[in-house]
């Protein structure tokens, strides 16, 4: 069954810490594009809605994911991690049939 993908608390969480220290209220956008090592690679930033993003919301926060990406992002989880080499925003992406080193790039 294809699900949207799902945005975590703690990523909503944190989406919430860097508005209110830019003092924008921007959404995150995660978007898929080709290249990176494994053909296919994430594109996460700060951006504001257009007309065909599928919108995920919580508590005013938003997650935006437009019409092409979101194929490539069924039944993805979209977290916030922080470990000894740095906090960021993860995809945990089950059409992925590999990934690479870096988190960003993947291959279907």
């Amino acid at each position: 069954m294809t699900l949207p993908p799902r945005v975590t608390d703690r990523a909503f969480a944190r989406l919430a810490e860097i508005c209110e220290l830019t003092g924008d209220n921007k959404a995150l956008r995660v978007a898929v594009e080709g290249g990176g090592c494994s053909g296919f690679q994430y594109d996460i930033r700060l951006d504001d809605p257009s007309s065909d993003d599928l919108v995920l919301e919580k508590d005013g926060q938003k997650v935006l994911i437009d019409s092409v990406s979101l194929p490539f992002l069924q039944n993805a989880v979209i977290d916030f991690t922080e470990e000894l080499i740095g906090a960021r925003f993860v995809i945990e992406n089950p059409n992925a049939s590999s990934s690479c080193g870096c988190g960003t790039s993947f291959s279907m």
